[in-house]
């Protein structure tokens, strides 16, 4: 009589002792055998221990026998209140025999423990909360038998868990293992919320809580989403039902509500039974095999018609004729699961192991009023290759043919659960999602590379943009400036702005005018076609217009132009306003002094030194400028395409046997031998 909570499972368990963690009652005993499969041992861990020890353990106390039976021996005994074990109680065999008494006391919780195989070295007790642990993310492993009344959880998936609820119960909360069998749990931890939510999943109701420095959520294989029911990809036509309710409202208008209703979250009447019994049903037709993890339910969903189912089985199917009731592995009778409480909440339950079927139907055992639902199945593809099927020869031909048919057809179920089980068991260390891990690495490898290329085309195209910017920044700078070949003036007022003030010093182009070209020009045509030129400089008028505008003229622009590089120029005509008929503007590397006038005098006389010149100028009024103490200085140089004498000027600014504004350049005629002439 002093048994408390227990659950033994194959594998794993829990037991306490009885009222725990209320004082146990005095006078009480009890014992637990504890038996696992031949070949492996059992390790017992205390998550409480809370005994009485006044009389020094000789009417209270725990004791752990090795083996079962008159032939145990003695592991240990054990008291005292508060008392803290630490490690493990391993015994030598696969027997185990837990007894506990309970004396004359006043106080004592008694005690809460938990066993497993020897292999769970990770085991944990029903108590232990994520509090209890450091690490952002840990493994450990459920006993069987965490859903205890004294313990409380708050939260659901998949916003997480409080960090003060029970490892364990909040697993078995959110279908991670299952609470007859336990299981291997993948805790992360992470910053806590505001608020928990309150849900009722596999038979664990968690409680609303309150902020918390932090929370828990399970890792999982990722193999929880909808199967159709809601979003429609389930047909009609592969809904299907035991009955039909139909009933008239108030105003004759015939209500049905038919078995395609049972959609979770869809609006209206949910499918309803036309009879209340336990032989009712309704089914669905995944159209190829699935894995189903889980169901989630609800009643009615109206107001007006206060309906639920809140108890059922499960059964399964691959051709809707043969039919499997789900039990849990270990479990000789059929799984009852745990329906609604009302007719809104939406109640889960998990599969666990998982169900692998075509066809699922679903069995009412109990009910509010009448039989109505509305229903998601939970899960995935089921990609996982077939069972190998299992070939027997024929039967032999006797009297004990029924009973090897039972049993052929009981090895063949057991073959194919195991199978099935097997296949279930391992999932793939995949979080959320179902993507096979060769393809997994296939997303990750690309993942890395793609961005790597993107870095190396883009530091490639950056390489060669900047370069380019200092190539045309450092012929910039060195003052090359290439001018197109076409003349516009208004192109060139708007380049102008760039070109320095003053040239440096070159090497000057000589300009060449043919005699016959300048003898055909009069004096009176000049500044007529000056003016009806639209560029800013002067042109010239030998030959038509040239082709290439040059950057500045040596001459001054007409009256009334706007005052330009030519106004600075110290070449103009001084003193008086003259119009050059043949000038040219300098080039871009023209020098500073004024480019030398090689005329062709092949057709003309020879002329005498002392004969007057002819000038290019033009002076107001048609008159020739006077020429008053002319002193010209010929330079001579000899020109390789011509037999004529190149003579230069003397240039502006240069002192000379006159005064400088008295200087007037002239244009030597016909001279065969550089000389140098004074006027007195």
């Amino acid at each position: 009589d002093g048994c408390g909570h227990t659950v033994l499972g194959p594998e794993s368990g829990t037991l306490a002792s009885i009222n725990y963690p209320r004082t146990s009652p005095n006078s009480t005993v009890c014992e637990w055998e504890i038996r696992v499969k031949p070949g492996q041992r059992v390790q017992l861990k205390f998550g409480d221990f809370d005994i009485d020890d006044s009389d020094s353990c000789h009417s209270s106390y725990l004791r752990v026998h090795n083996g079962i039976g008159p032939n145990r021996t003695e592991i240990g005994k054990y008291c005292g209140f508060g008392f803290q074990m630490d490690g493990l109680i391993t015994s030598k065999s696969n027997e185990v025999t837990v007894q506990f008494m309970s004396g004359i006391h006043t106080s004592g919780r008694g005690f809460l423990a938990a066993y497993s195989t020897t292999d769970k070295s990770d085991l944990i007790t029903c108590l232990d909360n994520a509090s209890h642990f450091s690490e952002p993310e840990f493994n450990k492993y459920c006993p069987a038998g965490c859903v205890i009344p004294f313990a409380d959880i708050s939260g659901t998936i998949p916003h997480g868990y409080r960090d003060s609820s029970s490892l364990c119960m909040a697993g078995v909360h959110a279908g991670v293992v299952s609470n007859t069998l336990g299981g291997q749990i993948n805790v992360v931890i992470s910053k806590g919320i505001p608020y928990y939510e309150s849900s009722l999943a596999n038979n664990v109701t968690s409680k609303v809580g309150p902020l918390s420095t932090s929370l828990f959520t399970f890792k999982t294989s990722g193999c929880y989403g909808t199967l159709g029911m809601e979003s429609g990809v389930i047909p009609d036509s592969h809904i299907t039902s035991s009955s039909i309710l139909e009933w008239p409202n108030q105003t004759g208008q015939v209500n049905i509500w038919k078995p395609e209703n049972a959609r979770l979250k869809r609006i209206g009447p949910p499918w309803a039974a036309f009879i209340s019994d336990e032989h009712q049903w309704l089914q669905i037709d995944l159209n190829k095999e699935k894995k189903i993890t889980g169901i989630i339910t609800t009643g009615s969903t109206l107001a007006e018609h206060y309906y639920y189912v809140s108890a059922y089985r499960i059964l399964y199917s691959d051709d809707a004729q043969k039919w499997t009731v789900y039990r849990e592995p270990g479990m000789g009778k059929d799984k009852i699961f745990q329906g609604n409480t009302e007719l809104y909440q939406e109640v889960r339950n998990n599969f666990i192991p998982p169900i692998i079927a075509r066809f699922f139907r679903i069995n009412p055992l109990k009910w509010h009023q009448k039989i109505a639902m509305k229903v998601e199945l939970l899960g995935c593809q089921f990609s996982i290759g077939r069972a190998p099927k299992i070939t027997l020869p024929p039967p032999p031909q006797n009297k004990n043919d029924k009973k090897n048919a039972d049993f052929m057809d009981d090895f063949i179920h057991s073959m194919k659960t195991s199978l099935q089980t097997d296949k279930t068991t391992f999932t793939p260390e995949i979080k959320n999602t179902t993507v096979t891990p060769s393809v997994t690495k296939d997303v990750a490898l690309a993942a890395v590379l793609v961005p790597v290329l993107v870095m190396v085309f883009t530091t490639l195209i950056l390489i060669l943009v900047c370069a380019w910017h200092w190539r045309n920044r450092r012929k910039k700078t060195e003052g090359t400036y290439d001018l197109p070949y076409w003349d516009r003036a208004g192109w060139w007022k708007g380049m102008k702005q760039f070109f320095p003030t003053k040239s440096a010093e070159h090497e000057e182009t000589p300009v060449r005018y043919s005699s016959s070209e300048i003898s055909h020009l009069r004096p009176r045509e000049v500044p007529t076609m000056l003016q009806t030129e639209s560029a800013e400089y002067a042109q010239p008028l030998v030959g038509g217009i040239v082709g290439t505008l040059h950057q500045r003229s040596t001459f001054k622009p007409e009256e009334g132009k706007e005052a330009s590089y030519a106004d600075l120029d110290p070449y103009s005509s001084p003193i008086q306003e003259v119009y050059h008929a043949y000038a040219e503007p300098l080039p871009v590397t023209g020098p500073e002094y004024a480019t030398p006038i090689i005329m062709d005098m092949s057709s003309h006389p020879s002329t005498p030194l002392g004969a007057p010149s002819i000038s290019t100028f033009k002076a107001a009024g048609n008159q020739a400028p006077p020429l008053v103490g002319t002193c010209n200085k010929l330079l001579s140089r000899t020109d390789s395409a011509s037999s004529a004498q190149a003579l230069y000027d003397i240039p502006k600014g240069q002192l000379g046997p006159g005064s400088a504004d008295q200087l007037v350049y002239q244009v030597p005629q016909s001279v065969a031998h550089p000389t140098v002439s004074k006027d007195e």
